[in-house]
């Protein structure tokens, strides 16, 4: 009977064929890396009853449940959702949404990037598109998430700004950025905007509050990571509001469900028509 099944669909809804007949791994949704202690416990339950009493941690912040029965599937995914856990999704459409822990929680964040994860999330997983499509949110330049390995990364930032008056030269800025945008000269702080990479380590350093900045995304495009590797590139300025960023998400996701041959990735697709036509609509939304 598992011979006559239609592992193909079923992939659409998270579940993968295994090499070992009549069995497939459940991957399970998991937005922005975070689950309720209620969820974890469900899926425990879940593995011991119908798995084989363990779970598959994948590299983008997933959970697959292994070794469940083709014909169990419909009770296993009715006793996820009873614990409020959702399958994923495989093959072309957009995956889950993956993030670190953000500003709410991690000092060096300069964006909310779980709820941001939620938000992508809702507007965009699982749609159908000419091959997978990820996104990934990391809250500053340490870039935990490698964003840029991603269809479509988003890093958190500021637009600093800097108040000579309440400054008292202490160097302590200088020592703090990374990208050696900050020096002394004649006892004042100087910045060199070109070297700049909005990373905000001024502002969190500061002890007299000069340095003060406003969030923003630093977005990213045509990443991605595997068989070919390759780190997308930022084509439009720090984006300071949501309303802005969703128009450049929807820009280039619209570009590559229009421009793409089915089974190509986004990145392939860039290189085969160049960028300046995702430019051009990108920029177009981030004008508005």
């Amino acid at each position: 009977m598992a011979d006559e099944i239609n592992y193909a669909e079923l992939k659409k809804g998270g579940y993968m064929k295994q090499k070992q007949k009549g069995y497939g791994s459940l991957r399970l949704k998991v937005v922005g890396g975070n689950l309720t202690a209620e969820n974890i416990k469900t899926v425990s339950e879940v593995a011991e009853k119908y798995g084989q009493g363990y779970v598959h941690m994948t590299s983008r912040q997933g959970i697959e449940i292994p070794f469940i029965k083709v014909e169990q599937l419909a009770e296993v995914k009715e006793a996820l959702i009873k614990g409020g856990v959702e399958a994923g999704v495989c093959g072309p459409r957009v995956r889950t949404v993956t993030a670190c822990q953000g500003s709410e929680i991690c000092p060096s964040g300069c964006i909310d990037t779980y709820t941001l994860a939620k938000e992508l999330d809702e507007r965009y997983f699982g749609r159908e598109l000419p091959h997978k499509f990820k996104f990934g949110v990391t809250g500053c330049q340490n870039n935990c998430l490698k964003a840029e390995e991603n269809d479509v990364g988003i890093k958190g930032g500021m637009d600093i700004e800097y108040r000579e008056d309440l400054c008292f030269s202490c160097g302590v800025c200088i020592k703090a950025c990374r990208s050696g945008a900050l020096s002394l000269a004649d006892g004042k702080v100087v910045l060199d905007p070109a070297k700049c990479n909005n990373c905000a380590r001024c502002v969190k350093s500061c002890p007299a509050d000069a340095w003060t900045g406003t969030p923003g995304y630093i977005v990213s495009f045509g990443g991605t990571f595997g068989n070919f590797v390759y780190k997308g590139e930022e084509i439009v300025p720090l984006i300071k509001d949501k309303e802005t960023l969703f128009r450049v998400t929807d820009a280039a996701i619209e570009y590559f469900e229009e421009n793409a041959k089915p089974g190509e990735r986004f990145r392939k697709t860039l290189e085969r028509l160049g960028t300046e036509g995702l430019t051009e609509k990108v920029n177009a939304a981030y004008k508005g």
